[in-house]
């Protein structure tokens, strides 16, 4: 059967395939397209399994909110490239799959994996494993959140498409959560407070001042007081309350709050990639891989 320029175009339309992809599976399925759509959906699925294990560093973080702000949702996906995370096509994944997990509330990545995406027919797992076929490269769904509130209301920050903030604020004006999630952005906290600050991590940094303070021989009462003083001034660095604010250095976020009348209950910040060991290649050892077959 003759392959005509008009079924090309259809089967590209309905699946978002390459010219030449389509033109292939419609002469295997003798012009039957939707043969052709099951054949390249089976393929798809193998292609996915094959991609699997290579490494997606690079993505897109997305976060949304309930219309009362009184829910949110932040998830990060993965690629392999940039290129693809900057394309229209991966981000209304990335904000699909954010939007069905506050939708579903699924318990973890499986439960998600195997919720219905938010505007289509098919799962989340389904729609990835298409689009790993359509694209070309592997694709995950890494990790998400799900917060909710009934005293304080939600609030965002997104860098760019890497990086995104998520804040749970009380008696705080949009503008100030958005003002905090920024500095949250650019400090990254450990924690809101010194309380949060888990008591293995500041004990092991104790151990570290410590034998820092001995090293410069002073008596142990002083040393005492530079290890207090020391523990003071890395609480302040870690934590959101006791850094300095990025927009105003003279005041503490704690001052910036206090003034407010306002409260930061917890945040989350998700960074594309962090984590996630890269594999670094030499440009001419990969091609003299290649020329040696």
């Amino acid at each position: 059967m003759q392959i005509t320029a008009s079924m090309v175009k259809e089967l590209r339309e309905r699946t978002g395939s390459g010219m030449m992809e389509c033109k292939k599976a419609l002469q295997e399925a003798e012009g039957n397209i939707d043969v052709a759509i099951e054949n390249m959906r089976k393929s798809g699925l193998a292609k996915a399994d094959k991609k699997a294990g290579r490494v997606a560093a690079e993505g897109r973080v997305a976060i949304v909110l309930s219309e009362d702000k009184k829910q949110a949702a932040v998830v990060e996906v993965n690629c392999e490239t940039d290129f693809v995370s900057g394309g229209d096509d991966f981000l209304s994944f990335v904000t699909a799959v954010a939007e069905t997990a506050l939708a579903h509330q699924p318990a973890d990545i499986a439960a998600l994996s195997e919720t219905p995406l938010d505007g289509t027919s098919g799962t989340v797992e389904e729609a990835r494993k298409a689009r790993i076929a359509k694209i070309g490269e592997n694709i995950q769904v890494r990790r998400f959140e799900l917060l909710s509130t009934e005293s304080g209301s939600f609030g965002s920050y997104l860098h760019g498409a890497r990086m995104g903030v998520l804040v749970e604020m009380e008696n705080g004006s949009d503008d100030l959560i958005k003002d905090v999630a920024m500095h949250i952005a650019a400090s990254n906290p450990m924690c809101v407070s010194e309380a949060d600050v888990p008591a293995d991590v500041l004990e092991k940094e104790k151990d570290i001042l410590r034998a820092q303070a001995l090293e410069s021989g002073k008596p142990a009462d002083i040393v005492e007081k530079m290890l207090t003083g020391r523990v003071r001034k890395y609480l302040a660095e870690i934590t959101l309350l006791g850094q300095s604010f990025v927009k105003d250095p003279d005041r503490t976020v704690e001052t910036l709050l206090s003034d407010a009348g306002a409260t930061v209950n917890r945040f989350v910040r998700y960074e594309v990639g962090e984590g996630i060991e890269k594999k670094v290649e030499n440009f001419a050892d990969e091609v003299m891989a290649q020329v040696n077959g």
